[in-house]
């Protein structure tokens, strides 16, 4: 049996500094932003430093209070929005991707097809009538066309990710608890649910990401500057008509970074398990 020979040590320090190289050129535009929000507003598109010549925090303070309605007020509505539209995606996704995973129904593969198919519909096809069906409802200039949906299981790319890490959890502890007296309802929140952590984390995180960066859904059904969510509060920095604050502007998207940060750092190690598990025979 022969064994690969180890990398040369120069040939390893060759590869590491290409990867920190790429690795840098990737962030150079986030920390070239960071930068910015403390630079002059006459020095952030004269040089392409990422080094201010001197620290500046009026860019935060103005930023922060200098709309009409409060930064916080944003990063409120963003955060009740993300944080409903995830426990709904958990919940409704993963009752679902539990039936169609565990339980037997009448047309199960033609629904489980059917729900697939959604994932190839572009959202610009769904909007006009869900707009319409909004509009009749009376919910359009509220938060309810965000957040209701998730409660819906709407997201088929969730319900896909789900069903395939139940279809990888052994099916013996279903029929075990069946023998016990388990009931459906209590398999799917005493076994499943447990056990699935990894993929709920996916979700959760894939979910808070994705709707805290929302732009186009809010900026359809919200019209009061009081109900905007952060991505809606930061276009208005930018005046097409008129001088545009780009130091608050590049400071309050530094600030808009951090709760995904927070997010992604406190859910990482499940957020990978789940990512790498999915699909696998456990």
């Amino acid at each position: 049996m022969t064994t690969k020979p180890n990398r040369s040590l120069p040939a390893s320090f060759a590869v590491h500094g290409a990867l920190l190289a790429a690795s840098l050129v990737m962030l150079y535009p986030l920390l070239w932003m960071f930068a910015s929000s403390f630079k002059p507003e006459e020095e952030i598109f004269t040089s392409a430093s990422i080094w201010p010549t001197a620290l500046n925090f009026d860019a935060y303070v103005r930023g922060w209070r200098g709309l009409d309605v409060s930064f916080g007020v944003f990063f409120w509505n963003s955060m009740v929005i993300s944080v409903l539209s995830v426990i709904g995606n958990v919940v409704s996704c993963s009752l679902a991707a539990f039936a169609f995973a565990r339980l037997q129904f009448r047309g199960k593969n033609f629904w489980f097809a059917l729900m697939l198919g959604t994932m190839m519909l572009p959202y610009h096809v769904t909007l006009i009538p869900q707009y319409v069906l909004f509009l009749n409802l009376d919910w359009v200039n509220t938060n309810l066309p965000l957040i209701v949906p998730k409660f819906l299981a709407a997201d088929a790319f969730f319900i896909f990710l789900l069903v395939q890490f139940f279809r990888g959890i052994p099916r013996e502890l279903d029929e075990a608890a069946m023998m016990d007296g388990c009931s459906p309802w209590r398999i799917y929140y005493k076994i499943i649910l447990p056990l699935s952590l990894p993929a709920l984390a996916t979700a959760s995180v894939f979910t808070f990401i994705w709707t805290w960066d929302d732009f186009f859904a809010p900026l359809i059904y919200l019209n009061d500057m009081g109900s905007y969510t952060v991505q809606l509060g930061l276009r208005n920095f930018v005046d097409s008509t008129g001088r545009s604050d780009w130091s608050g502007l590049f400071a309050m998207s530094s600030v808009a970074l951090v709760p995904i940060l927070v997010f992604f750092v406190l859910f990482q190690r499940l957020l990978i398990e789940g990512v790498a598990t999915t699909g696998m025979k456990r």
